[in-house]
């Protein structure tokens, strides 16, 4: 078994969601999911098949991000993976619907960080170990980082 980092393009910072799923039918489920949650959101879907013709299988409603889902799923390689760029929707707002998928495994991350997934290769095929989403943390909060926080919380919405 080989052992390899494949570090995630993401040149605009955008959210990313990685999963694993195990059935062609998620291509169109991921799709709809998302749609119904918001009907106007772009993203770019690319779905890793792990049998039959093994093909990578895509979808979107932005080229680009469509685009760019097809050229990191190439570059990783492996099976059952769908890898999601999200244009103007947050992780926060699709990733409930998404892991209620009857063929959705597992959810690797959801992230706009800087993205390395670690990938394992035998005779047979590849699949990810894991991922290292960000940096080393440099501390722990203090009470001013705890306000910062709160408020920040509190100045997108997300709290009140």
């Amino acid at each position: 078994m080989e052992t390899s980092i494949v570090e995630i393009r993401n040149p605009e910072g955008l959210n990313i969601v990685i999963g694993q799923t195990h059935f062609i039918k998620s291509v169109e489920d991921i799709y709809e999911a998302i749609i119904c949650t918001n009907p106007s959101a772009k993203f770019g879907l690319a779905f890793l098949e792990a049998s039959g013709p093994c093909l990578i299988r895509t979808e979107g409603t932005d080229d680009s991000l469509t685009e760019l889902a097809r050229e990191n799923a190439e570059l990783l390689s492996t099976g059952h993976v769908f890898i999601l760029f999200l244009g103007d929707i947050y992780p926060i707002n699709i990733l409930n619907q998404i892991k209620q998928i009857p063929e959705v495994c597992h959810i690797y991350c959801a992230t706009a960080n800087p993205l390395q997934v670690i990938v394992a290769r035998t005779e047979q095929g590849a699949g990810i170990l894991g991922v290292i989403d960000g940096f080393y943390p440099k501390g722990v909060e203090s009470q001013e980082d705890i306000k910062n926080r709160q408020d920040f919380l509190r100045k997108i919405g997300y709290k009140f």
